[in-house]
């Protein structure tokens, strides 16, 4: 565990953070957040954000050294899409028992991963720590190395124990065990001017597919996307790129900076939610790639595609716009989307009584006070019970938030549409903002809600 402990305290140490850096020496060795407790994952744990920024990608077999369960909880729980392989969506598990607990269970992973190699063949395999053989002392990276220079292919080793911290830690330490085993082992065919990484992209219902035209169009190539709808080896090559552009609220702003002190690779953070987000993120991409040696015609050709797209969106959202303009919406979510989603909404004129600030950083939360104001209402941890205030004394009329969330909307009789991973909609780029609001307007003007609010006939 030393060498983990002194990974998870780089982590914490990370000099992009602005929140990190204005703490004292003793304060960063505590770290982001309290520890978790063995078996206390609400909320999610290391091990389940080291898991879910890993597995989309696609091709590479995914294994679980632990209890079956440990697996079978976060199983596909992010509905992100494939262009190629299906692999990723193939459980693997060592299903560690009593016996390993007592006896160890190294030999049982080494015997795993050669019949995961011999039946499906992947460029890679990912094995995942767990805390139970954590606990009880499994060295999953020297197996990991042994059954790769047997096999001769990469086994990563993912050393993110749930009771280590929670979820965002497990994203970073994730991020770390790239770095450390998988970016620069490959070259890419060849490079281009206009080669890009977008991080903290998770394709999601396919949203990564609702940006990518957009970049086609513009000559610009997504490289490596880390992790949607991501290959082995794009993640493998992705030093290669001229610039970055990372997308979900610095969940992996170590792999970034780091790929831009290694590499020389600038970055900066967008959204891709929201008309003018999409826009902005469209011209930071450009600005980047013309400063790293594209043509100054990049820029031009930007612009023009801009006002293209936004013309077109902007017409498709015309007939909505009356509808909603003033409607009241709850935000309950969390990260990138507690301001992203705020801007977008803005746009067709609904009014955000509240964002949930609860997995969001410094600087999401100052964004948020840009687009709402200094005193916006910003909540750090909303109780079921304040939901169902707020929504049945009609402060707010629909409510947009994950699916644990959902019948406390119902349970009020008030509209409800989930935006967070598990959702079935792309909501990404000007597309993804017209399915956005043709949604919420689906949900606000359904007729069911008007049958429901009545008085049961036994009431009358």
């Amino acid at each position: 565990m030393s060498a983990l402990s002194s990974k998870i305290q780089e982590v914490f140490d990370e000099p992009a953070c602005g929140k990190n850096q204005g703490k004292s020496e003793k304060e960063r060795k505590k770290g982001c957040a309290k520890q978790l407790a063995p078996g206390a994952a609400a909320g999610g744990c290391a091990f389940d954000g080291a898991k879910i920024a890993l597995q989309p990608i696609t091709d590479v077999a995914h294994l679980v050294h632990g209890p079956i369960a440990c697996e079978g909880n976060s199983w596909d729980n992010r509905g992100a899409k494939s262009s190629g392989s299906r692999l990723y969506r193939t459980g693997f598990t060592t299903d560690v028992n009593e016996m390993d607990v007592v006896y160890g269970g190294e030999k049982r992973l080494y015997k795993s991963i050669r019949e995961v190699i011999e039946k499906y063949d992947p460029p890679a395999v990912f094995v995942y720590q767990t805390c139970v053989t954590a606990l009880i002392g499994d060295d999953i990276e020297a197996v990991c190395k042994a059954a790769s220079e047997k096999f001769g292919k990469p086994v990563i080793p993912i050393d993110a124990p749930g009771f280590v911290g929670n979820k965002n830690l497990g994203n970073k330490l994730a991020g770390e065990a790239l770095l450390d085993y998988v970016i620069g082992t490959q070259e890419p065919e060849y490079t281009t001017p206009y080669d890009i990484n977008i991080i903290g992209e998770y394709n999601l219902s396919g949203e990564l597919w609702q940006v990518k035209p957009l970049f086609d169009k513009l000559g610009i190539r997504i490289l490596s996307c880390i992790s949607g709808d991501a290959q082995y080896k794009e993640v493998a090559w992705s030093h290669r790129a001229r610039a970055t552009m990372m997308v979900c609220s610095k969940a992996m702003i170590n792999v970034t900076r780091k790929l831009e002190e290694r590499y020389g690779i600038p970055y900066f953070e967008g959204s891709f939610y929201g008309i003018s987000d999409m826009s902005e993120s469209l011209r930071q991409t450009s600005k980047l790639l013309v400063e790293r040696g594209a043509p100054a015609e990049l820029l031009v050709r930007t612009e023009a595609l801009i006002r293209e797209e936004e013309a077109k969106a902007w017409q498709q959202l015309e007939p909505y716009k009356a509808r909603l303009v003033g409607k009241k919406v709850l935000l309950i979510t969390g990260g990138v989307k507690s301001w992203s989603v705020v801007s977008a909404l803005q746009e067709v004129g609904m009014e955000i009584v509240g964002t949930s600030v609860k997995k969001s950083t410094v600087e999401d939360k100052e964004r948020i006070k840009e687009l709402m104001g200094q005193d916006a209402h910003m909540l750090d941890d909303m109780t079921p019970r304040e939901m169902y205030k707020m929504l049945k004394e009609a402060r707010a009329e629909i409510m947009l938030s994950g699916g644990r969330s959902q019948f406390v909307a119902l349970k009020a009789k008030m509209p409800w549409l989930d935006i967070n991973q598990e959702r079935h909609h792309a909501y990404a780029g000007y597309d993804g903002m017209v399915a956005l609001v043709r949604e919420i307007d689906k949900a606000l003007y359904s007729p069911m809600w008007e049958q429901v609010r009545r008085p049961a006939p036994w009431e009358s």
